[in-house]
């Protein structure tokens, strides 16, 4: 199986410098790490569980259709 996973540099007070989120938008699922390695580390760990917890329970695991990502600029909307 084969899932996206989006990155995001953390900029939080409560994270050290060089942490990144790992986010699947198919199965809504968020982990951290250090680095883009880290966290794709993570986000691989926690896929493999993920996927694990639901075949124990007979739940249905959720296939990765097309996926589109992009960005949108909007001027000054916080800050205005």
């Amino acid at each position: 199986m084969t899932y996206t996973i989006v990155y995001q540099r953390i900029d939080e007070k409560n994270f050290p410098a060089g942490y990144y989120y790992a986010h699947i938008p198919a199965l809504d699922i968020t982990t951290h790490g250090v680095g883009i390695d880290g966290a794709k580390e993570a986000a691989k760990d926690l896929i493999k569980l993920w996927i694990a917890e639901k075949r124990d329970s007979g739940e249905k695991i959720n296939i990765e259709g097309e996926v589109f990502i992009s960005k949108l600029e909007i001027e000054d909307a916080l800050f205005s």
